[in-house]
């Protein structure tokens, strides 16, 4: 009886030594997750983000024996995830053993040739080094992955002089650009400050561009010294008056400012064929003043620019504009119904006013609100809408005079060199560059409950986003994603990626033929549905 209670009392000592360690156990993991800079999750939930490592890591598991494989799942799979971090985190393409895509299926393919070109034949300009940071994995168990943040110098992979793109060549300040990836359309309110801030400093530290979304401009978007492409919305966020009107005054304002290489009127996005929506518990009072609108209250913009009625219209704000500012005026646009495409192009060469570029938004584009209605089925896929609108502009003979920006989850490099052969000059991304500053695909941009401090504008979720660790991580996948085009251009044959044209893509069919990128664009391309 004696014996028992000893070893009753020996249990109890024992769970209460238990219970006590593991509450230091926590309170310590508490305070490390708080402090540390390098993981967005544990700042905001330390302890228990530690489960989502575990499920991160035993997630390729569980897809493959249980539910999905890594070629599966929306927006993008996990294959794709992980082709956006990677290049981000540790500045790095490489794999092994095989291709996971499965090649039964209809796609595009890349045209290598006999004789690639060698590396010293690439015309890259690889002055002004970039200075980063990487990550190099020391251990990596199931609850937990220690990295070491390492300081590192690589080189740019830039366009060189010779193969710059002049967006307005014609005009007293045209926008040069020796990238051809840069950030599509986000707006300040959209995502928070630190995100913007994070991505600003990304950019110009990689020299690329970055498009302010139709929200307006910020001290967030210039604080990293990129290039500007300020994208004027039906909302007219600022440059609109108090009652929402074109406010001539504040545009000017805007166009003398040097870091605003150019300025794009946004028709429509990919996603959402309107205006803008962005919830009141998201528009704080210095988004407010930004977009002189009311503070705390829903906004949505017009579907349309309300005095802009018809292509005449369109076409003579766009002059009016261009005029103003001397500086490249661009429209992005949904390619949906092809007949008012057609008419569109017509009208700009029957008019003589053409926009200084056109930014073409697949269907499969992103946005931080919408309806399902509007992002499941209205507007054409990019690799449809964007040879239909090269064949356009080719046949109207102003493809020289317009340069062509297409967006729509182009990720990774080889589907950028798809894009480019199918008629685009430049490409923007938005969702990956997002990914690679916090994003974990919770899709909550639109409720400003982000859980990681990206798509919100909640102060207490934003500091969960440290810039100083993500700007690095903007950098390296620009830096690679072009480094992964150089070596495309390699394959294909020509010494610069700009040069990949339709002649090097292929395009293989359900029952297995294979299409020349020329025929593919033109059998896209129905007189009958346009006459």
């Amino acid at each position: 009886m004696a014996f028992l209670s000893i070893l009753q009392l020996i249990v109890n000592v024992l769970f209460f030594v238990i219970i006590i360690g593991l509450i230091i156990a926590a309170v310590s993991l508490y305070v490390i997750d708080k402090r540390q800079k390098h993981h967005s999750v544990l700042r905001n939930y330390p302890v228990l983000g530690r489960v989502r490592y575990f499920l991160e890591m035993i997630g390729p598991e569980l897809r493959q024996y249980l539910l999905l494989n890594d070629n599966e799942g929306k927006p993008f799979s996990r294959k794709q995830y992980l082709d956006i971090v990677i290049p981000g985190k540790y500045k790095n393409r490489i794999e092994s053993f095989g291709s996971r895509r499965n090649f039964e299926e209809p796609g595009f393919y890349i045209q290598n040739t006999m004789f690639p070109v060698d590396f010293d034949e690439l015309k890259i300009n690889q002055k002004n080094k970039i200075d980063t940071y990487t990550y190099d994995i020391l251990n990596e168990g199931l609850f937990d992955r220690k990295e070491k943040n390492t300081k590192k110098t690589v080189e740019p992979f830039k366009l060189t002089e010779e193969n710059e793109i002049v967006i307005g060549s014609n005009l007293k300040h045209p926008f040069k650009v020796n990238r051809i990836v840069g950030q599509s359309g986000m707006s300040y309110g959209a995502l928070g400050k630190n995100a913007i801030t994070a991505l600003s400093k990304g950019l110009g530290r990689s020299g690329s561009w970055m498009n302010t979304g139709e929200g307006g401009l910020s001290e967030h978007h210039l604080v990293g010294g990129c290039d500007i492409i300020f994208q004027i919305g039906p909302g007219l966020f600022g440059v609109r008056d108090i009652d929402g009107k074109f406010n001539e005054e504040a545009f000017i304002e805007k166009a003398k400012m040097d870091q605003i290489k150019a300025f794009e009127l946004k028709l429509a996005q990919g996603a959402k064929t309107r205006g803008g929506h962005i919830e009141g518990v998201k528009v704080t009072e210095e988004i407010a003043e930004i977009r002189n609108v009311k503070p705390f209250e829903t906004v949505n913009s017009p579907n349309r620019f309300e005095f802009l009625h018809n292509n005449k219209e369109l076409l003579e704000f766009v002059d009016r504009l261009r005029k103003l500012s001397n500086k490249p005026i661009g429209i992005k646009i949904v390619v949906g119904n092809i007949k008012d495409l057609h008419e569109l192009i017509h009208d700009m060469v029957k008019l003589n006013i053409i926009p200084d570029f056109i930014t073409v938004d697949g269907g499969e584009g992103g946005t931080g609100a919408t309806y399902q209605e509007l992002v499941d089925s209205v507007g054409l896929p990019l690799f449809t809408a964007l040879p239909l609108l090269d064949i356009e502009l080719k046949k109207h003979n102003i493809r020289n005079k317009v340069k062509v920006f297409a967006s729509g989850k182009l990720i990774t490099p080889d589907q950028i060199a798809i894009a480019l052969g199918l008629g685009a000059d430049l490409v923007n991304v938005a969702r990956s560059l997002m990914i690679n500053v916090g994003c974990i695909m919770a899709q909550q941009c639109h409720t400003n409950n982000c859980p990681v401090g990206v798509a919100t504008t909640d102060p207490k979720k934003e500091a969960a986003l440290v810039v100083t660790e993500k700007e690095y991580r903007v950098s390296n996948y620009i830096v690679s994603l072009h480094e992964g085009l150089f070596n495309l251009a390699a394959a294909v044959g020509v010494n610069s990626p700009n040069h990949i044209n339709e002649n090097h893509i292929l395009y293989r069919t359900a029952n297995g033929d294979v299409v020349y990128g020329s025929k593919y664009k033109n059998n896209l391309y129905k007189d009958e549905i346009i006459s």
